[in-house]
């Protein structure tokens, strides 16, 4: 499936003269297995090396060696090309959700375990973090953001919402969030409980819609937030809860990288 959605929105080769050894889709779908079975360029290529099946399928004449993944990871897997893969991905399902579920989550930048930080005394001061707009039907990811943090969740509202739109029901669905979406960008039909700062709501927009998530945590409504949870603790079981890249503008592709895998895997 990597390999097919590579295939319709890249092009074979970047330049006429190029060595033409791979196709840039079958880089494309090397690097995306390689994010899904969390492996390192070594070690998927000595994976390759072993699956001769799988380089049937991706028309392989000659395995890439581990320094060719490198450096089509730095030119391929853009976030440009990943928001057009996972729109033709989606496209091809013809969703139309009722309600989309926004969460975030942080990927620490090593892959120390947390029982070493905390002996060695390091305290994480920074982190990657990715923001999911989950639909509550298909279970896919249907609009992501990357950031730094710890921020406040609200800043990635708006984008969650303008792309996950294309994937829902024309002025009728609902987004669900936590309290860290509550800022500027919040509707009034959005069930994201405001925040209370220091006392009692006062304003009536607020108010009214704090009482509004009080009826769909009644109705079990409020309860399918938890499933963009669910998404992001299936996303740091099977690909790595951590950022394995360096180089900070590599690191900003990883979360996004990681939601690409997931939907595919799904």
């Amino acid at each position: 499936m990597a390999y097919e959605l590579a295939k319709e929105t890249l092009p074979l080769y970047s330049h006429p003269k190029s060595p033409h050894r791979f196709t840039q889709p079958q880089l494309a779908a090397c690097l995306l297995m390689m994010y899904y079975l969390d492996l390192s360029y070594r070690d998927m290529e000595e994976w390759l090396l072993a699956t001769d099946k799988v380089c049937e399928v991706l028309e392989l004449g000659r395995v890439p060696d581990y320094s060719t993944l490198a450096y089509a990871n730095q030119r391929l897997l853009k976030i440009g090309q990943l928001n057009r893969m996972n729109r033709a991905l989606l496209d091809k399902l013809e969703l139309e959700e009722e309600a989309v579920a926004s969460d975030t989550t942080g990927y620490p930048t090593t892959q120390a375990s947390a029982y070493y930080r905390s002996r060695s005394g390091l305290t994480m001061r920074e982190y990657r973090k990715g923001a999911y707009a989950v639909g509550i039907q298909s279970l896919l990811i249907l609009a992501w953001r990357q950031g730094i943090g710890p921020g406040h969740d609200s800043v990635f509202l708006g984008g969650l919402r303008r792309d996950a739109r294309r994937y829902t029901r024309p002025r009728h669905w609902i987004m669900l969030g936590d309290a860290g979406f509550d800022g500027k960008d919040v509707r009034p039909t959005d069930l994201i409980p405001p925040i209370r700062r220091g006392g009692n709501i006062v304003d009536p927009e607020r108010k009214a819609r704090a009482d509004l998530v009080d009826t769909a945590r009644l109705d079990g409504l409020f309860g399918q937030r938890w499933k963009s949870e669910t998404v992001m603790s299936v996303i740091k079981r099977k690909f790595g809860d951590a950022i394995r890249a360096r180089r900070r503008n590599l690191q900003q592709r990883e979360p996004i990288i990681k939601g690409l895998v997931y939907n595919i895997h799904v």
